[in-house]
């Protein structure tokens, strides 16, 4: 049975993405399956919406004209 070579852990009540070297595998292939695996989770997405401060109003706005986008796409 072969161990998974990525696996989740948490930190600090943070769930960190970590990657495992395989035998015989480039430092490049592991970069691509990290990546992969962050984009998965939606870390990078994460970060983005965090980036700068929302206010609640506008954080409302944006929800509202989502849930409108969604209701027309329909």
């Amino acid at each position: 049975m072969q161990r998974k070579s990525s696996t989740w852990r948490w930190i600090g009540g943070i769930k960190m993405a970590e990657v495992k070297l395989k035998e015989d595998e480039s430092l490049d292939n592991a970069l691509k399956r990290f990546k992969k695996q962050c984009s998965r989770a939606g870390v990078i997405a994460e970060i983005r919406r965090r980036e700068a401060y929302e206010k609640p109003s506008v954080r409302r706005r944006k929800k509202l004209e989502a849930a409108r986008k969604r209701k027309f796409k329909r």
